[in-house]
C-alpha cells in the first residue's frame, strides 16, 4: 500500500521538479475550458444587452475583464488554491479540510457536509455539459468561413470528443504533452488576433476601469444587468479545475501557466476584435459584426 502511494505520488513530484513542463501540460488539462470560453461568452453577454452601443460593449467588457481578474486570478489562482488538502485540490478535497465526519451533530461543520455533496453533484453536472459545450462553441467556427460545413458541426463535435475519451485512459501525462502544445498555439494565435484589433480600435483599451462595467450595470437597469452578468460569468467557466486538477500538477506551474500565458491571452481577446473595432471605429474598413441568428450591425 505504501509503495502504491509513492508510485502514485510520482507524477506530482516531478511536475515540480520541472515545472516548464508541467506548466505546457497544465495548459493542455487544465485550461481547455476557460480558453474556449472567450468564443461565446461576449456574444452571449451582447444577446442579453440586446441593442449595442459604444457603451453596451464598453461595459461588457469590463464587466468580462474584471471577472477574469477578481475571479480567477484573485479568487481561484491566489487564495482557493492555497487551500489544498496534502497537494490535492477540488470540492472532496476542500471538504475534508472540515473534517466534518468528526463534527459535532446538528453543528455548522457538520451541515456544511450537505453543501459539499451539493458541490459534488454540481461538479458531475459540469463534467457532463462542458466538454460538449467547448467542443462545439469551437468547431461552430468554421461555419463562418466555410457555412458548406454546417451539417458536419456536430459530427465533427463528437468524433473529437469520443477522441478524447478513448485516449483518457492513458493518463493526464500523455494527453497533456499532446494537447499543451496545442492549446500554447491557441492561446497564442488568440492573444496576437486581440492585439490586432486593439490596434485598430484602441479606444476600447479604456475598459480597464472598472468604473465602466458599474455603470453599465447601473444604468441596464435591474433586469438586462442580472442578465448580463450571468452571460458575460460564461467567460470564466472552467476556472474550476485550476483548484480541482491541482494534485496533477501542483499549485506553481498551474499559477506559473494562468499568470504568464492564460491570462495575457483572455485579456486581450476578450478586448479585440471586430465587433469592438466596427462599433468603436466606424470609419475603417466595413464588415460585419457576426451574432447568433445574424449580423449585429454593418458599418
Amino acid at each position: 500500500m505504501a509503495r502504491t502511494l509513492q508510485v502514485a505520488a510520482l507524477p506530482r513530484i516531478v511536475a515540480r521538479q520541472l515545472p516548464a513542463g508541467a506548466t505546457l501540460a497544465a495548459l493542455g488539462i487544465v485550461y481547455g475550458d476557460i480558453g474556449t470560453s472567450a468564443l461565446y461568452g461576449f456574444k452571449q453577454a451582447a444577446d442579453a444587452a440586446g441593442a449595442i452601443s459604444p457603451e453596451t460593449i464598453m461595459g461588457i467588457v469590463s464587466v468580462i475583464l474584471w471577472s477574469l481578474i477578481v475571479i480567477v486570478s484573485l479568487k481561484y489562482a491566489i487564495l482557493i488554491m492555497r487551500a489544498d488538502n496534502h497537494g490535492e485540490g477540488g470540492i472532496v478535497a476542500l471538504l475534508a479540510l472540515l473534517d466534518v465526519r468528526h463534527a459535532p451533530a446538528r453543528s455548522w461543520r457538520a451541515s456544511l457536509l450537505i453543501v459539499g455533496l451539493i458541490g459534488a453533484a454540481l461538479l458531475y453536472g459540469d463534467g457532463v455539459i462542458t466538454p460538449a459545450i467547448s467542443v462545439l462553441s469551437a468547431v461552430e467556427g468554421l461555419k463562418l468561413d466555410a457555412p458548406q460545413l454546417a451539417p458536419v458541426i456536430v459530427p465533427i463535435s463528437i468524433a473529437i470528443l469520443v477522441g478524447l475519451f478513448l485516449v483518457q485512459r492513458k493518463g493526464t501525462a500523455f494527453i497533456g504533452n499532446i494537447l499543451g502544445p496545442v492549446m500554447l498555439i491557441w492561446f497564442i494565435a488568440i492573444g496576437l488576433l486581440g492585439l490586432r484589433g486593439i490596434i485598430g480600435a484602441p479606444g476600447i483599451l479604456s475598459a480597464l476601469s472598472p468604473h465602466h462595467a458599474l455603470i453599465y450595470l447601473l444604468h441596464a437597469g435591474p433586469g438586462i444587468g442580472f442578465a448580463v452578468l450571468g452571460a458575460a460569468f460564461l467567460a470564466v467557466t472552467g476556472a474550476e479545475a485550476m483548484y480541482a486538477d491541482m494534485g496533477h500538477f501542483g499549485r506553481l506551474p498551474i499559477r506559473l501557466s494562468w499568470f504568464a500565458v492564460v491570462l495575457p491571452a483572455l485579456l486581450l481577446t476578450s478586448a479585440r476584435g471586430r465587433c469592438f473595432s466596427s462599433i468603436l471605429a466606424p470609419s475603417r474598413t466595413p464588415f460585419t459584426c457576426w451574432r447568433r441568428g445574424g449580423p449585429i450591425t454593418r458599418w
